[in-house]
């Protein structure tokens, strides 16, 4: 755990990591954005809704990616800078939430678009557009495989025979997030194809509008999550994550001449994987260090940086660390 460097989001293994990372996904946003393009226009010009609506999804999901992207980009441009108390990790965030509410909108159009093409049919021509949503969907995979290269599977929330915490600190939720957005827009991709199979085929034309309203509330309901996710880290909304209580149990366990009263507890997401809290513990214990606090704590390395105030039990002294 660190309590003196607010650099510790830019280690050398850390920035080395996210390089490859950046690299990856940099690759794979211009390649959704040019297959996003395609089957828009393909869409379009084809006349197909369903379509279009993979389009706007691949999209929503070339967005998302750009943000990441950003965030990289910033991290490396701004990396040491100390005017970021925690770094430059909520930069990923804002831009989250801003995409996300433009995203709504999106899912808007396509719906209605949707519903005006069930009330007045259109042709379509279904092989044409067979063959671009197939196309879609292997740039989909190709770019799955790309960021697989260096997403790290195996990493993540694992725990010891101890019940703590093992954390890795090539842990990246930002390209996790990348890559499952690819996987989902390879599903939207997948619908596309059935609904123009099954126009072409059976000629049910009216299956076509149907996966564009599919694919909208697909849209809107990743941009509702998208929202929901960003707010929370925004507002530091916190005090419910499973690290609260795992604070409060270590609390509970400091081996003292009497209990350890937690007063006062604040815990907020600095990065990906990590976090800070601010406590105030009330103890009898003249030998109560605010080291001794950070010491116990530190099983938790999910904890990057902890501000410890112990108030005396008899006296109004109080320590700080």
């Amino acid at each position: 755990m660190n309590t003196t460097d607010p650099t510790w989001e830019h280690s050398h293994d850390f920035h080395r990591s996210n390089v490859a990372a950046e690299r990856g996904t940099r690759v794979v946003l211009w390649i959704t954005l040019v297959a996003m393009v395609l089957e828009i226009t393909a869409g379009w010009w084809l006349g197909s809704m369903a379509l279009l609506a993979d389009g706007w999804h691949m999209g929503s999901h070339a967005a998302a990616i750009g943000v990441s992207v950003l965030a990289y980009a910033v991290s490396r441009r701004l990396r040491g800078d100390t005017r970021f108390a925690f770094g430059t990790w909520k930069v990923e965030v804002l831009g989250g939430f801003a995409s996300a509410l433009f995203l709504l909108g999106v899912a808007a159009l396509m719906a209605v678009a949707s519903l005006q093409r069930l009330v007045e049919p259109q042709s379509i021509r279904f092989q044409e557009a067979i063959g671009v949503a197939v196309a879609g969907l292997l740039v989909n995979v190709v770019c799955a495989l790309i960021l697989g290269r260096v997403h790290p599977h195996d990493h993540g929330h694992g725990h010891t025979d101890h019940g703590q915490h093992a954390h890795s600190h090539h842990h990246d939720l930002n390209l996790r997030s990348a890559y499952l957005h690819v996987l989902a827009d390879a599903l939207t991709s997948v619908l596309a194809i059935v609904a123009l199979l099954g126009g072409w085929i059976w000629g049910w034309v009216w299956l076509d509008p149907v996966m564009g309203l599919v694919g909208s509330v697909l849209v809107a309901v990743w941009a509702k999550g998208l929202i929901a996710e960003t707010s929370r880290v925004l507002l530091d909304r916190e005090m419910d994550h499973p690290v609260v209580q795992e604070i409060r149990e270590v609390i509970g366990s400091l081996r003292t001449v009497a209990p350890v009263e937690l007063l006062d507890l604040h815990v907020w997401r600095v990065g990906h994987d990590a976090y800070a809290c601010a406590l105030t513990v009330l103890s009898p214990d003249p030998d109560l260090t605010p080291r001794r606090v950070h010491e116990a704590l530190a099983i938790h390395e999910e904890l990057v940086h902890c501000t410890v105030e112990i108030r005396l039990a008899e006296a109004d002294a109080c320590r700080c660390g």
